[in-house]
């Protein structure tokens, strides 16, 4: 067995005492002062060149919320607006999305009919609003599809063959499409038409 020259003591650093806490706590004050005096520099706006004002690029690209716009459904006074289904798109191709929106009167009977509206961000302000009509509730519809399918409007429509067709129940099933071009919808031909 060999003996070492260095004698047998315990390191001071091996069993910490009080005042090694008391050192780390310090050195911890210490650090966590000097980082709050130390702070990244301030961002800076650049101006354009021309001095004008930069506008502001839109802050978020959603579709309008149609709750938010004042829908053009009388109701009488005795029932509110509800919407029956939403969808949005990219209807014009400027990148924003449009929300189409089946919204008829709430009642607890019959079956009141739905009239369709197409909503935008207006470009100044953000704000929704209504830019389109695609059926009215004087046509007597009930959408039971909608969706936006490559830059279109799609629904599926009950209605009725004609005005004798009691309320409750619609006898047509339709099919219509509508396409933004030349600055308006352009509704498409019903691609079936059928009696349920």
């Amino acid at each position: 067995m060999q003996h070492s020259d260095v004698p047998d003591l315990a390191l001071p650093h091996a069993f910490p005492r009080p005042v090694h806490w008391l050192a780390t706590a310090v050195a911890i004050a210490c650090v966590t002062a000097l980082s709050s005096l130390v702070q990244p520099g301030h961002a800076k706006a650049v101006q354009p060149e021309d001095g004008k004002a930069a506008t502001a690029a839109p802050a978020e690209r959603t579709a309008p919320d149609p709750s938010a716009v004042r829908l053009p459904l009388d109701c009488g006074g005795v029932a509110d607006p509800v919407v029956a289904r939403q969808t949005a798109g990219d209807l014009d191709g400027d990148g924003s999305p449009e929300t189409v929106a089946a919204v008829h009167c709430d009642s607890a009977m019959g079956t009141p009919p739905d009239a369709v509206y197409v909503l935008t961000r207006a470009a100044d302000t953000g704000r929704p609003r209504l830019v389109a009509t695609l059926v009215g509730p004087e046509e007597r519809r009930t959408v039971t599809g909608l969706a936006v399918r490559d830059g279109q409007v799609e629904a599926t429509v009950l209605g009725y063959s004609s005005a004798d067709v009691p309320s409750c129940c619609p006898d047509v099933e339709e099919d219509i499409n509508w396409r933004w071009a030349d600055g308006a919808f352009h509704r498409g031909s019903p691609d079936d038409t059928e009696q349920v």
